[in-house]
């Protein structure tokens, strides 16, 4: 099958994709997209010949007693909050141990490897990659598509999210062990404790090259210098307070008919003097180790005299890793950290528009996990993900229920589903950040600090914003994303990339039936959640390409896959 191409001139006979997906979730999860009518059209004729339907409704069964068993599709849709993608293994898996035990278990999991330490194993520790990222997109891509602690692969997506440091934007030599030694901050903490998190961010050398601060001097009033401020102010902006003073649930609180801020410029001033003189603990550049271990401060650069930010002093003559060690305690403790945090990541994982008892549930478990715990993580993901407004079908019914699936995480989700592998280890899938032609989202090439979406951004003119809701996903769709998206998703579903490929054999035994074929990606892929009516379009897609022929199996199989990932309640996780 010759790879296929979609453009604006083959979709004059349909509504605009761009239109559709620019609209709302509402409007997305409503009715078939115009993205799913297209790529139809275009798979659809590669195969030829004719078809009927081979789909049926079953015999019609009595309603049961008391709340149903968990199905197939329940477990998909769980997966498709806490997880990369899953394969059908997968999906029985968790049917078979229940959603709190796979949690338990997926915490419990150790890494089987660092990013780092895969970078060293595979050799990018040569001289010959002192001045490049050559290495970077294969350790993520590895991990994402095979490691099996999935949930931490998801969490540590979801920390990256808001906590960004970019590779494209790290200064210094060894930037792909600079920035593999930030990503396993994440990673390994992405279930230990936030206060843990805050201090070995600030201590990382690759976030104080992309904000700034490393080897930032005290202020020198002879030449009218001051402290670099970057790091002081995004840490309590987007790491870890937000802008605007919160209540526990996440709302905003007032101060007359303005919203409270959280900081001043004097806080930021104040908080700047903690982050001077941190400097990496050696001079040797012949190997990237350096860049691994913490930062160290340096007395002579740091700022001695008082430091006052959001009520907190820290007195003259703190020196630097106590100053440090104050300042952190103040961010955590301050009352903005549970929601901003538990808010945040709810957006990630399960919902963008999280209702204020919701936020509140999960910030109490990050003030308290129970055994009088502060911020921890493990018990914050755990609730996210057990509660109700997660996994009721009621709440899933709600207009406000969901997310716009990361561009990142369709890719993966279609890799584990479908057992893609890379045999010579060089996963060589590469940066997939540009819109017109990849995903649109490249994890660790944020374009800045804000991602490559902000979490309260809604689509202008559009029926979310005049709700006061959220999406931030559409920020990065647009017409040139969406073509994008479908012609890179057809390159790889149909021919891989590089060694890069699906295990479809299995799939390509059951592409006589139609119905059971499209059921079955729509479990593993979607949660179950195409609905009957697109489903019957996909099937019928399917069925216009003659089963018998040569080349077949493999365009119904790459049909089926496709117009799944592009549908509507594909792309709507709810």
């Amino acid at each position: 099958m010759n790879e296929l191409l979609l453009d604006q001139e083959s979709l004059t006979a349909v509504p605009s994709a761009a239109a559709d997906m620019t609209a709302d979730s509402a409007t997305l999860s409503a009715s078939p997209a115009a993205a799913l009518t297209a790529a139809a059209l275009m798979l659809a004729a590669c195969g030829g010949g004719g078809g009927s339907s081979s789909g049926s409704s079953g015999p019609q069964v009595a309603a049961p007693t008391g709340p149903p068993p968990p199905t197939p599709a329940d477990m998909g849709r769980f997966l498709g909050q806490s997880a990369m993608g899953a394969n059908r293994a997968e999906v029985d898996r968790v049917l078979s141990i229940g959603i709190p035990a796979w949690i338990d278990e997926q915490i419990a999991m150790a890494r089987p490897t660092s990013h780092w330490n895969w970078l060293v194993a595979n050799g990018f520790n040569v001289i010959a990659n002192q001045g490049n990222t050559a290495g970077f997109d294969p350790a993520m891509w590895q991990q994402f598509i095979s490691s099996p602690d999935q949930l931490r692969q998801r969490v540590g997506l979801a920390l990256l999210d808001f906590i960004v440091v970019s590779i494209d934007q790290v200064g210094g030599s060894w930037r792909q062990f600079a920035m593999a030694a930030f990503i396993d901050i994440l990673w390994d903490n992405a279930f230990g404790n936030f206060r843990t998190l805050l201090e070995k961010i600030s201590t990382n050398a690759a976030m104080a090259q992309f904000l700034t601060f490393l080897g930032n001097n005290k202020a020198n009033t002879q030449r009218g210098t001051i402290p670099d401020e970057n790091y002081a102010r995004e840490l309590m902006q987007l790491f870890a307070l937000g802008p605007q003073k919160l209540n526990s649930d996440g709302s905003v609180q007032m101060e007359g008919d303005r919203a409270a801020e959280t900081y001043t410029q004097d806080d930021v001033s104040g908080l700047a003097r903690v982050f001077t003189g941190w400097n990496l603990d050696s001079t040797d550049n012949t190997i990237p180790d350096r860049y691994g271990r913490p930062l160290v401060p340096n007395a002579n650069q740091h700022e001695m005299g008082v430091k006052t930010f959001l009520g907190t002093t820290i007195p003259a003559g703190t020196a630097g890793a106590d100053s440090l060690r104050l300042a952190l305690d103040a961010i955590f403790a301050h009352a903005n950290c549970p929601p901003f945090v538990s808010k945040t990541l709810i957006q990630r994982l399960v919902t963008s528009n999280p209702s204020p008892a919701y936020i509140a549930r999960v910030s109490a478990k990050f003030e308290n996990d129970g055994a009088g715990v502060r911020g921890n993580l493990a018990a914050v993901v755990k609730a996210i993900l057990l509660d109700d407004e997660a996994r009721s079908k009621t709440a899933m019914a709600s207009a406000n229920a969901g997310k716009l699936r990361e561009p990142v995480t369709r890719l993966t989700g279609w890799a584990r589903a479908f057992g893609v592998t890379s045999p010579s280890g060089a996963w060589a899938i590469g940066d997939t950040s540009n819109p017109t032609n990849r995903l649109g989202q490249g994890a660790g090439h944020a374009p800045s600090v804000f991602n490559f979406f902000r979490p309260g951004y809604a689509p202008p003119n559009s029926s979310l914003a005049t709700q006061k809701m959220v999406a931030p996903e559409m920020q990065i769709t647009n017409e040139p994303s969406v073509f994008g998206y479908l012609n890179y998703m057809m390159g790889l579903i149909q021919n891989g990339t590089g060694d890069v490929k699906a295990e479809y054999t299995d799939w390509l035994t059951r592409t006589a039936t139609s119905a059971s074929l499209v059921n079955d990606i729509n479990i593993v892929l979607a949660g179950g959640q195409v609905n009957a009516t697109t489903v019957a379009q996909i099937v019928q897609a399917v069925d216009s390409i003659d089963n018998t022929t040569l080349t077949g199996p493999n365009n119904r199989l790459y049909t089926a896959i496709m117009l799944v990932m592009a549908s509507p309640e594909y792309l709507v996780l709810k």
